[in-house]
């Protein structure tokens, strides 16, 4: 069969804990990469790299930013739309303030504000958990909220109130602004996607990976085998503020153009925590698949309705999704409770095993 691991021996120990055990899975990564960085560009129409893609990727980089916090460390936060907004913000101030400065590198940039932002509503995390934190992040976001909205200094007194990105270029073509084309601006937020999970990636497959997990799985049992709470858990809020950051630099930046201070209300932290449950707590995957999931939902109800002869309102849609999305909220709750996921990681032991029972 095509899906085997029968001859593919493991000489090292680099080799037994590599994420990627098996030729086929490292094929198909490769496979994917080439699709996205090469097909995707060149054939895709500026409908499908505007609406589906470049949101898609900015999503699941945000999620990969919660999960960080929710998955892997055990920590709830609400605060994620707010921490999304820093980085936005950060990043306007940055690019108004320094306009020869590369766009991109203001990106990256723009997390570390995030970051430290990240950190200060962090630190309740070592005396307070569960509910009680989810509180403390959720003060955070209407913080964040009330300052995007009553602090005139970061929109530059503008008087509508919005962040109006720039026209900047990179090696001579326009990234942002009007002038961008979509197939730029793609590759752009694909890179940082990429680049951000390779990172993410290495650090949860590692010592830090580690600790942040058995701090989940039992914060006492952690300390007692000389893990610091405190500073592992404020390097998951750091690491995830971050993620969060620069996924809301790429919002506006990217996608949007520009951006008022209701975009990064509640409602966006409850949609990334949404991705994160149905995609799978503790899964880098899991994230792009909510995120795909919740984000392409209306859009594929929109485009399979008139095909079936249903004409539908935008506004039933709406309806129709919120209630399609709590309906796998409750039943992968209940049947699976890791996600898109762990169907996923099923699905491919049982391709292994085929055609004997598992």
């Amino acid at each position: 069969m095509l899906y085997r691991d029968a001859g593919q021996f493991k000489t090292g120990y680099a080799a037994d804990m590599a994420v990627f055990p098996l030729r086929e899975d490292r094929l198909g990564l490769a496979l994917i990469l080439l699709i996205a960085f090469v097909v995707v560009p060149l054939t895709g129409s500026a409908f499908f790299l505007n609406v589906v893609m470049i949101p898609f990727l900015i999503y699941g980089l945000a999620a990969i930013g919660l999960n960080i916090l929710v998955g892997y460390t055990g920590l709830l936060s609400l605060g994620t739309g707010g921490f999304m907004g820093v980085g936005a913000y950060a990043c306007y101030k940055l690019t108004t303030a320094f306009p020869d400065v590369n766009i991109i590198v203001w990106i990256f940039a723009s997390g570390i504000f995030s970051c430290l932002v990240g950190l200060v509503f962090g630190l309740p995390s070592l005396r307070i958990k569960g509910f009680y934190l989810a509180v403390a992040t959720l003060a955070a976001q209407f913080f964040l909220s009330w300052a995007f909205q009553r602090v005139p200094w970061l929109y530059n007194y503008n008087v509508s109130g919005a962040i109006e990105v720039p026209t900047r270029t990179l090696f001579g073509a326009a990234v942002t602004g009007p002038n961008a084309s979509p197939a730029v601006r793609y590759l752009v937020v694909l890179s940082t996607v990429a680049l951000l999970t390779l990172l993410v990636s290495n650090v949860v497959h590692g010592r830090i990976g580690r600790m942040w997990m058995a701090v989940r799985d039992m914060d006492i049992a952690a300390q007692l085998i000389g893990i610091r709470l405190l500073p592992t858990k404020l390097l998951a809020f750091a690491v995830s503020s971050y993620l969060c950051g620069v996924a809301g630099a790429l919002l506006v930046f990217m996608w949007y153009g520009s951006a008022e201070p209701d975009v990064f209300n509640i409602n966006l932290s409850f949609t990334i925590l949404f991705m994160v449950i149905l995609g799978g707590l503790g899964s880098l995957l899991g994230s792009f698949l909510g995120a795909g999931l919740i984000y392409l939902l209306p859009i594929a109800l929109r485009t399979i309705s008139p095909a079936v002869g249903l004409d539908i309102a935008p506004s039933s849609i709406e309806h129709a999704t919120f209630m399609i999305v709590g309906a796998l909220i409750i039943i992968f709750l209940i049947a699976e409770p890791h996600g898109l996921a762990r169907l996923w990681q099923t699905l491919k032991q049982k391709l292994r095993v085929w055609p004997f029972p598992y």
